[in-house]
């Protein structure tokens, strides 16, 4: 692997292409700050307005650029006006995480300082927890850009859930050691098994690996959750939670409901990692009402941008590149705790290039 990393820029439609703008400027600033040279950035043009420009919903040859590359940064896809003739989105992203088997998407969900809290109980002000969605099978496994469900006519459309073993256990390999991880950063380090086992035999097969693959990791405390009363411990208990393992579906709608918990979806980031590719992106949509209009929060985007880091570090061997992901983690904390980062999303009076601007000024402070 060359010394410069090669990462494959898709900026998508609406505010991603701001926020791109902003986690790349982010990233550089904290490399640099670290004396680390800058990422190279190969862009690849995919999404709505792509489709509604070609034909295609990203360019020729663009997957096989994005495999080639160390990682993979997505900005937002989709744009309300621009559709399949079925009515469904414009969705290439869905699709290379398919191609690429990015089966292990990671929500963390993390309150910062002056930043707003939806619950009253004080305890909600020290949320920190992880979602871990699985990205390529369950219910999803089925949508549209597959072409997976079936279709009788114009009286009934069968979409199902697939959950296989193999998928299965390395999802749980993984959340068991990001609670080691966690677990050794001082957090609660439990994991819990969110599923609706007592409904589907799919989500029965689901918890059934959970406890064959909990057994080789005696030192992690687990429990079970079903979905629908793991929803209301999300709004009731949240802080008593740590890493959460779901099908593709059940971790879409709860990492939702979890980021609103600590302000919202401006402050969703995302990791979603195979066994040779990562893809980072915000959780967030394209929100093309606002695009352009320096409005949008690219906090989700840029702690995303530091998950890339982080995996990088990993993936590459130089762990000089961990120390930047935290610098920007302690960046964007630092920036809160001083309310000198206040986005328009949360009612303040920062938009796009004032908290990209702010962050980096807090990379050059933090120690």
């Amino acid at each position: 692997m060359s010394e410069k990393l090669n990462i494959a820029v898709i900026k998508g439609d609406g505010i991603g292409i701001d926020v791109t703008e902003a986690t790349m400027a982010v990233v550089t600033a904290a490399l640099t700050r670290l004396g680390l040279p800058a990422l190279h950035e190969t862009h690849i043009s995919a999404g709505a307005g792509h489709f509604r420009d070609t034909g295609r919903d990203i360019q020729k040859g663009g997957e096989e650029l994005a495999g080639s590359a160390d990682a993979i940064f997505l900005g937002a896809i989709g744009l309300p006006s621009v559709r399949h003739a079925d009515g469904t989105e414009i969705s290439p992203h869905l699709r290379l995480r398919d191609q690429f088997g990015l089966y292990a998407g990671v929500r963390p969900v993390k309150a910062y300082p002056n930043a707003p809290q939806r619950l009253a109980d004080p305890r909600a002000a020290k949320i920190d927890m992880l979602i871990l969605r699985e990205s390529t099978e369950g219910l999803f496994y089925s949508a549209a850009v597959h072409d997976r469900s079936i279709v009788k006519g114009d009286d009934e459309v069968q979409d199902f859930m697939r959950i296989t073993r193999p998928t299965t256990e390395k999802l749980h390999h993984f959340g068991f050691k990001l609670a080691q991880k966690r677990r050794e950063r001082g957090k609660l380090g439990k994991f819990t098994c969110v599923d609706k086992a007592n409904v589907f035999k799919s989500q029965a097969f689901f918890r059934k690996i959970f406890d064959e693959v909990k057994t080789e990791y005696p030192d992690i405390k687990t429990d079970y959750n079903y979905v629908d009363a793991m929803a209301l411990c999300l709004v009731r208990n949240p802080w008593d939670y740590d890493v959460m393992v779901m099908e593709n579906m059940f971790g879409d709608i709860l990492s939702d409901l979890a980021g609103g918990l600590v302000g919202g979806m401006g402050m969703a980031s995302c990791a979603e990692i195979g066994d040779d590719v990562g893809l980072f992106q915000a959780a967030h949509g394209s929100a093309p009402d606002i695009m352009g209009q320096d409005k949008a929060n690219p906090l989700a985007a840029i702690l995303s941008g530091a998950l890339m880091l982080d995996y990088l570090a990993e993936r590459a061997d130089q762990t000089a590149l961990a120390d930047a992901a935290d610098l920007i983690d302690r960046a964007v904390d630092a920036g809160f705790a001083a309310n000198r980062l206040r986005p328009m999303e949360f009612g303040g009076d920062m938009g796009t290039k004032a908290v990209t601007e702010e962050v980096i000024a807090q990379l050059a402070m933090v120690k």
